[in-house]
């Protein structure tokens, strides 16, 4: 096999778990063959992708050389302009506007009030995309049943989002060999990973995008705010003592960062046993409305612990649209609240 021949078989080879191939994947730097030996530059990025390209090439071509010397390209790091709260630049232009749904803690219910109130939007005529932030827990493709689906690219290289109830849905679990598999990164790459999903996806022109941060105060919500103009900023929490506490934190990094604040979800805010019809304050009460008037912000609405939404949610049937007329309400007054309190370009 000469070079040309080997270049050839390189471009052609698969990438592993992935219905494209290295070529297409530009992860060829350079090949030679020489004297029976053989030698391969690889341009990735990662080093798990590098040694999985590796591993794929060894496995084809070991035996077909004396010698097979695989090495990665240096890298110049590219320098990122990033933007600051108070001038954010914008990642994406093709959105109108911008929803941020946030939590102080994490189990709050967070990711299922994201999902609802997108293809609430949805349902009202809109053209929304939802983009899972929580790179470390990456629940949207669960809740929306696209959890199977893997991400493939298009004729112009860009990524095509898995789409289902009207909704242009991205997550780092579309990219993952199995669901289980954990994202052990640093919060540098976690960002290089976000800003990827804005700028290199095919999400076409939308009136709104949806974003599931991850619950909390650090890098990535700090870094959508600079890279992001953010039209509203949603909260969700539980009556709960302890979600009330960190999400007041929540509140106070909205506040300092320049979100306009559309208003708090209290989810899980309490119980009606079916049998009985009598309503138990599980989580506590009042955590939502004693938050929205401490802070001066809207309380937008007040969802039920309910073992049907869970259910359904669990399932990929989410309750705005294959719940109750009760249950899809929760989500759709919550969304006609918000397009009270916000301004946004529609």
């Amino acid at each position: 096999m000469n070079t040309k021949e080997f270049n050839h078989a390189l471009e052609t080879l698969k990438y592993p778990n992935l219905d494209r191939t290295l070529g297409e994947l530009k992860l060829i730097s350079s090949a030679k063959v020489s004297s029976g030996s053989a030698s391969v530059e690889l341009s990735t990025l990662s080093d798990e992708s590098y040694l999985t390209v590796k591993t794929a090439i060894m496995d084809a071509f070991g035996s077909t050389f004396t010698r097979l010397d695989i090495t990665k390209k240096a890298h110049v790091q590219k320098d990122t302009n990033y933007g600051n709260t108070a001038t954010p630049n914008n990642r994406a232009p093709y959105a109108k506007n911008v929803i941020a749904v946030t939590s102080g803690k994490g189990g709050v219910g967070k990711s299922t009030v994201s999902v609802n109130l997108a293809i609430a939007l949805a349902q009202m005529g809109y053209a929304v995309g939802l983009l899972d932030a929580d790179v470390y827990g990456p629940n949207i493709p669960r809740l929306t049943n696209t959890d199977l689906e893997k991400i493939t690219w298009n004729d112009d290289n860009k990524i095509v989002p898995s789409e289902n109830y009207g909704l242009k849905i991205m997550s780092v679990a579309l990219t993952t060999p199995t669901s289980d598999t954990p994202l052990v990164w640093r919060s540098s790459v976690a960002v290089s990973a976000l800003i990827q999903f804005l700028e290199d996806v095919a999400w076409g022109e939308l009136d709104f995008m949806v974003i599931d941060m991850p619950p909390g105060t650090g890098d990535i919500q700090l870094t959508m705010a600079q890279e992001l103009p953010i039209t509203a900023g949603v909260l969700v929490t539980t009556p709960q003592l302890v979600a009330s506490d960190d999400v007041s934190r929540a509140i106070r990094m909205f506040q300092d960062i320049h979100v306009p604040m559309a208003g708090l979800v209290e989810n899980m805010s309490y119980f009606v046993a079916p049998d009985t019809g009598n309503r138990y304050d599980i989580f506590g009460s009042g955590g939502g409305q004693r938050l929205s008037e401490r802070y001066n912000i809207p309380l937008l609405g007040q969802i039920p612990l309910d073992m049907e939404i869970r259910e359904g949610s669990d399932n990929g049937e989410p309750p705005v649209v294959l719940g109750s007329e009760l249950q899809k309400s929760y989500y759709q007054d919550i969304v006609k609240k918000m397009m009270e309190v916000i301004e946004f370009n529609i």
